[in-house]
């Protein structure tokens, strides 16, 4: 989930190959020492699997994948994966992998890729997650200011953090980091200059039941906070209102949507005030072996602009697969999006990628027993 409030053009096309190469190596760096630490701590740490949450074993994910599983395996499961016995308490021995469907999915006893899928695209994952989103747009063409069918990026970091607060309540905080934010403007000479900068926070915190697939539901407080290194890069409010989600997820696909409404009520004087919306549709479906096809784009809404200015709608679909680095689970996923609605010189073309590890939970017990 993001808010695509600030648009930022990629450099001229000397350096574009270059900017797009550093940005690779980022992310192939953070996967391999996430991989390296996860492995170590494995090796370091008894296999035994984990008792205390009690909802890992509910894989009520969205839009990812579904794989079939690997049957016969005899390796102990991932430790951050809680074992629960059929009726949904802490048991001692490892158990089959339990499909959103309530039904066990063959023997082995860590989640399959289809599985992981699942849990890395459900708005209530029991899952903790790293995930890096970068953005490359388009600008829409045919306009007279300096940006016009200029591209643009920008680089997401969304972890999703879960926790038990008791047995039937869980608390996951999606926080949504905008690591650097390079903005296209005017200058007062007409010519056009690039920012680049830290961006502001989102943060959402949502309440969702335990034990209720296929069908999926949460609701809490979401904020913004004006954390951008400029004011070409956030729009210097602090904002506040409500997150809600839910929709109905099976092996095979999964309807969902999370939406996100914020009102500024404080922050800089000569900023304006904002009134504005955050729509994440969630479709796909499950095609195994970690393979998912979904729907893919932010609508946003800006009720203080006008006519055809209000709504950014994208048309869009994604391709993602899950991979194993080591012990380390990563969803790969690619994206393209037409922007079917956008305001004047807004994005008309998007391509995304999303590179997702799943770690080790940090707090693996029910905080409230």
């Amino acid at each position: 989930m993001h808010v695509d409030e600030h648009l930022e053009v990629l450099p001229p096309p000397g350096a574009r190959a270059s900017l797009l190469q550093k940005i690779c190596k980022t992310a192939l760096a953070v996967v391999g020492v996430i991989a390296f630490t996860t492995a170590a701590s494995a090796q370091s740490a008894p296999n035994k699997p984990d008792a205390g949450d009690p909802t890992s074993a509910f894989a009520t994910r969205s839009p990812a994948q579904s794989a079939p599983d690997r049957t016969g395996s005899t390796a102990d499961p991932p430790l951050f994966y809680a074992q629960l016995d059929p009726a949904g308490n802490p048991g001692s021995e490892p158990l089959a992998p339990t499909t959103s469907a309530g039904t066990t999915s063959g023997n082995s006893s860590a989640l399959s890729a289809n599985e992981l899928a699942k849990e890395i695209s459900n708005p209530v994952t029991s899952l903790w997650q790293l995930q890096f989103q970068f953005n490359n747009e388009q600008l829409e063409a045919g306009g007279s200011n300096p940006e016009s069918g200029k591209w643009v990026n920008n680089l997401y970091f969304q972890p999703v953090l879960p926790v038990s607060l008791t047995n039937d309540i869980n608390l996951i905080t999606r926080p949504v980091v905008t690591i650097y934010q390079s903005v296209p403007h005017p200058t007062a000479t007409g010519s056009s200059e690039r920012t680049t900068a830290f961006g502001d926070t989102v943060l959402a915190q949502v309440f969702s039941p335990a034990r209720t697939e296929p069908w999926i539901v949460a609701a809490g407080p979401t904020w913004i906070f004006p954390t951008a290194g400029s004011d070409f890069a956030g729009q210097g409010k602090w904002q506040v209102g409500p997150a809600v989600g839910g929709g109905y997820i099976t092996d095979k696909f999964m309807l969902a949507a999370f939406a996100q409404q914020w009102w500024s009520f404080a922050g800089h004087a000569d900023r304006r005030p904002t009134n504005q919306m955050n729509l994440l549709p969630l479709a796909y479906a499950f095609f195994g072996d970690g393979w998912s096809v979904g729907y893919s784009g932010n609508v946003l809404a800006d009720w203080k602009a006008r006519n055809r200015d209000v709504w950014t709608v994208p048309l869009g679909l994604s391709l993602g697969k899950v991979v194993h680095f080591g012990q380390l689970p990563v969803q790969i996923q690619i994206a393209g999006q037409y922007f079917a609605a956008r305001p004047v010189g807004g994005p008309e073309w998007n391509v995304q990628l999303e590179i997702t590890p799943v770690i080790p939970r940090l707090i693996q017990d029910v905080v409230f027993r």
